[in-house]
């Protein structure tokens, strides 16, 4: 599918975006692996939950959807069937990474396959923690998709991270679910907490020190009932866009702004940008509104420490970047090259299509902000987080620009452009938001 975008003269009004990704996976998988029933209001409806959600019915769990909620019957830790076949992903790497703590505790074996662009990405990071904790665990072409579990017993360890990823944390804390004693897991810098935050909701013998989390096994779980704030990595496009059209005034309401997740809050108040955060709420995850309007931007420094809460947001960093008076370098960003896509390849070259100036120099990205980008023929390479970036980007542009495979959004965000649509609407009436 190929979009064409004119440019805009501002965006306003009112919008909310669908449920947080990370959340609504860890949400499905507690659920299923609790006992009695759990109800998630919010629950993101996009192609990656999916596959979480056929896996957890594959192993005989029921989720059912009633109106706005989702419904699980869950089987307890123990409870899981063996699927009948191999539980197909598709391109959640969430899925694959985070559920393979769980079936490492089931007595039985199971493969994970993948589509194309996700059996590209490495798994031997998360193969390696849990195979110290005695699971027989397997990877095929050099550390690759598919994955091979054969489930059984599992041993509690001490594990200090070599890489700041959640989802490796989350598989080892999952996994340490099934273990008999303490799994601790170090970190060497802070990544998204949404698993310890929903683990302690739903009963688990969790503790946090600093950098390290502790995880006492053999507890069963119990069924919550809970709603699942907005993406920050979906508003974040949003927020970008209100930022960069002069007269812009956008309102978002309960986005999830959890402390470990919200960088880009951060990144964009250093370069200038105008929000405010409003009627935030502190629940099991914190959550509020965000009121944002049209400010000029600087270029700004983002150092390594910061990647890992703004890892989702960088591509809409990239393009704000370009549009800011001076230059911006991000630091330590290699882990964009192991997503759906190359993403800072994919973003360098369409940047560059629109006369953006992008480069790269010893690992960093140097990007120099010019006043207008022009419209191009954009390509998403099949990444969901490249094509609403460059939506954005087109918006401000000098001419009409297309993006080719744009249906990738449906990954995380399928009604994006029919939201944005809703804002670009507004454009010629008084804002009222």
């Amino acid at each position: 599918m190929t979009i064409e975008i004119k440019p805009v003269k501002r965006l306003c009004g009112r919008i909310a975006v669908p449920g947080d990704k990370s959340i609504s996976h860890r949400a499905v998988m507690l659920g299923a692996i609790a006992k009695g029933r759990t109800v998630v209001k919010g629950l993101l409806d996009c192609d990656d939950c999916d596959r979480t959600i056929e896996a957890f019915r594959s192993m005989g769990v029921s989720i059912t959807r009633e109106d706005d909620k989702v419904v699980i019957k869950g089987s307890g830790l123990r409870g899981l069937k063996q699927p009948a076949g191999h539980l197909h992903v598709g391109q959640s790497g969430t899925t694959m990474r985070v559920l393979a703590g769980i079936l490492s505790g089931q007595p039985f074996k199971t493969v994970m396959d993948a589509d194309e662009s996700l059996a590209r990405r490495p798994m031997k990071r998360v193969a390696e923690p849990l195979s110290l904790m005695g699971v027989d665990i397997g990877t095929a072409r050099g550390g690759y998709p598919p994955v091979t579990i054969n489930g059984g017993p599992v041993r509690a360890i001490n594990y200090r991270m070599k890489v700041a990823s959640a989802q490796v944390k989350s598989a080892v804390l999952f996994a340490a679910l099934y273990a008999n004693g303490t799994t601790t897991v170090e970190e060497t810098r802070l990544s998204r907490d949404h698993t310890e935050r929903m683990m302690k909701y739903f009963g688990a013998r969790l503790k946090t020190d600093g950098l390290k989390v502790s995880v006492r096994g053999g507890k069963e779980l119990t069924g919550r009932t809970l709603e699942v704030p907005g993406d920050i990595s979906s508003a974040s496009f949003f927020m970008a866009g209100a930022t960069l059209l002069r007269g812009s005034k956008v309102y978002i309401e309960k986005v999830s702004v959890n402390p470990s997740r919200a960088g880009i809050l951060n990144v964009m108040s250093r370069m200038g940008a105008k929000f405010r955060i409003v009627d935030r709420v502190d629940s099991f995850e914190p959550y509020a509104d965000i009121e944002v309007v049209s400010s000029p931007t600087v270029g700004t420094m983002i150092e390594k420490p910061e990647i890992p809460s703004i890892i989702d947001e960088l591509p809409i960093i990239f393009v704000l970047a370009s549009l800011s008076k001076g230059r911006t370098v991000i630091k330590g960003a290699e882990e964009l090259r192991v997503k759906e896509t190359d993403r800072i390849a994919s973003m360098k070259e369409n940047i560059s299509r629109m006369g953006g100036r992008i480069s790269e120099k010893s690992g960093d990205i140097i990007i120099e902000g010019v006043e207008r980008l022009k419209g191009a023929r954009i390509e998403s390479f099949g990444d969901h987080r490249t094509a609403m970036s460059m939506a954005v980007a087109a918006l401000a542009a000098g001419g009409a620009s297309s993006i080719g495979d744009a249906g990738c959004v449906s990954k995380s965000f399928p009604g994006f452009f029919k939201t944005l649509d809703s804002l670009k609407n507004m454009g010629g009436k008084k804002c009222i938001c």
